[in-house]
């Protein structure tokens, strides 16, 4: 069977999936006659089955499978790490916010604190940081998808821009006609598509191997020409003490900034009760770190079989090595395996891309609508059903029209940046807003506005200066160098600025407002004027 043979197999693979996704999209479109179907999918939409596995598929993302996979192979012990943190994050949010997060007519993280701070006003905040969160997310997303379309279907290099555009329709359909329930069939589906070609993968590189994952990782030590420098920590970011520090603050970062990515914590919001919540740990945890384990293998077996400075050489940061990979498991070119192999991948990757950017696009374009479409005191309660699912629809279409436009102008340039971005803004602004007002007593939404608008400048003026942005391979500007601040990754500076913030800012007295009755959430002022939440 030739390659071309491969990119056919690959692209009835990617059609099939196309047709049964949207398909499934149309099901639950006749069925989404009301804002609590659209943005939660319906109360009763998924069990602790379908609620775990749609939430493990939204979580695994193309830097999942591209970039760990890379990272691994390139730098050992330090992608190692990064595939542990991955899976020790959605533990984290699966066993600490799973049940707090859960209310009812809460479908943004803008409606969640409104109700639990008891003021509508630091929607706009929240609607801020949830947009700068998952922009350079989409835009990531969408880049990869374009890729590997073209890899899948073996075209010029000079078609990235369309296939970019098309996979940007077919996120659009998604969000827009299936809505939130759609959206999670997909995710479903996703799990198993990606189970089964990580899984294949895996066990090709281990069979290669004698099946023993201590022969793999010696293979893989030898080939990297890095000596024991593979096998410690450090080998990413460098062993100065700058190089310590940056890797200490990218795995902090990884850690918290997953856990509160807001595509994330909008599945979380409609899970019918505490029971479903604890029930859909292990179906989201479990798939998650199946595909950790089995990318890092993955990332093993490349470098072993490729070597470490040809990885390298076709990316700086490894996106590469996966695809790469399918190639070297057959020592025949063209070959039955490597055709199955290739389009099994391909196709794997392709629908992580899609189905991610449909959920991502969903919640930016919810935070949209309703962050910024309501003013303080607004009720959701006053808003016409179908309207509000017309503005949402607009919102996905204007929001997935940008998307493509500044992912088609980005290109590649500074992805891992981007990532980077989205993460610290995760880790550093959501993560302090969310642990104050679920856990500690009388947070107020003047302390959330000071983290929000405290932090992102902190943040912007940081990774400005930083080498993710300049004078290095995989910068944004890898052709100049005006870096003066040396981590890559600045949350171990912005992480507890922001947690800092909240706090100043919960002194600092509330602006005057009437007394706001929502849900569980009571505000009421004190002797001093501050406003505080009283919940029963």
């Amino acid at each position: 069977m030739s390659t071309g043979d491969g990119h056919a197999l690959a692209a009835v693979v990617f059609l099939v999936f196309v047709a049964v996704s949207l398909l499934m999209c149309g099901l639950a479109a006749a069925d989404l006659d009301d804002p609590e179907h659209f943005y939660a999918g319906g109360s009763a939409a998924f069990g602790p089955v379908g609620s775990g596995l749609a939430i493990a598929g939204d979580y695994i993302s193309a830097a999942t499978l591209l970039s760990t996979t890379g990272s691994v192979a390139l730098d050992g012990a330090d992608g190692i790490l990064f595939a542990f943190a991955t899976v020790v994050s959605l533990y984290l949010v699966m066993r600490i916010l799973a049940e707090p997060l859960r209310r009812g007519g809460v479908f943004t993280l803008g409606d969640f604190f409104a109700d639990r701070l008891g003021d509508p006003s630091v929607r706009r905040a929240l609607g801020v940081a949830t947009l700068v969160v998952l922009t350079p997310l989409l835009l990531v997303q969408l880049s990869t998808a374009g890729h590997i379309m073209v890899a899948m279907f073996g075209l010029p290099d000079g078609a990235l821009t369309g296939c970019t555009i098309a996979g940007g329709t077919l996120m659009v359909c998604y969000a827009a006609f299936g809505g939130m329930r759609g959206i999670g069939y997909v995710q479903v589906l996703k799990v198993g598509v990606v189970l089964t070609a990580v899984l294949l993968v895996a066990g090709l590189v281990l069979a290669r191997y004698g099946w023993s994952p201590a022969s793999l990782f010696r293979a893989a030590r030898d080939r990297s020409e890095a000596g024991a420098d593979y096998t410690l920590p450090g080998l990413h970011f460098g062993h100065s003490l700058a190089g310590r520090l940056d890797l200490i603050s990218f795995e902090a970062t990884l850690l918290i900034g997953a856990a509160c990515l807001p595509h994330l914590t909008m599945r979380l919001h409609p899970l019918r009760d505490a029971r479903t919540a604890r029930r859909a740990v292990g179906w989201a945890v479990g798939p998650v770190t199946v595909v950790c384990a089995a990318v890092v293998v993955a990332g093993l077996g490349a470098c072993a079989l490729i070597g470490r400075d040809l990885l390298r050489a076709a990316d700086p940061g490894g996106a590469t090595a996966l695809l790469m990979l399918t190639g070297a498991l057959d020592p025949v070119a063209g070959g039955v395996r490597h055709s199955m192999v290739f389009a099994a991948v391909a196709c794997a990757v392709f629908v992580t891309t899609l189905a991610a950017v449909a959920g991502i696009t969903l919640a930016a374009a919810s935070s949209l609508v309703r962050d910024f479409g309501c003013g303080p005191g607004d009720g959701t309660a006053r808003r016409a059903p179908g309207g509000e699912i017309r503005r949402a629809r607009i919102g996905i279409v204007a929001v997935g029209s940008a998307a493509v436009v500044l992912a088609v102008l980005v290109e590649d340039r500074g992805r891992l940046t981007l990532i980077s971005l989205s993460f610290t803004v995760a880790a550093s602004v959501l993560a302090p807003v969310l642990l104050y007002a679920l856990f500690l007593p009388g947070h107020t939404a003047t302390g959330a506005r000071w983290t929000v608008y405290g932090t992102l400048p902190l943040i912007g003026l940081l990774m400005a200066g930083s080498p993710a942005v300049s004078g290095t391979p995989i910068a944004l500007f890898p052709d100049h160098d005006f870096h003066w601040f040396p981590l890559q990754t600045p949350g171990l500076i912005t992480i507890p600025a922001g947690f800092l913030l909240g706090l100043i800012g919960r002194t600092r007295p509330e602006a005057a407002r009437d007394t706001w009755h929502r849900g569980t959430g009571t505000a009421r002022r004190d002797a001093r004027g501050t406003d505080v939440v009283g919940r029963p």
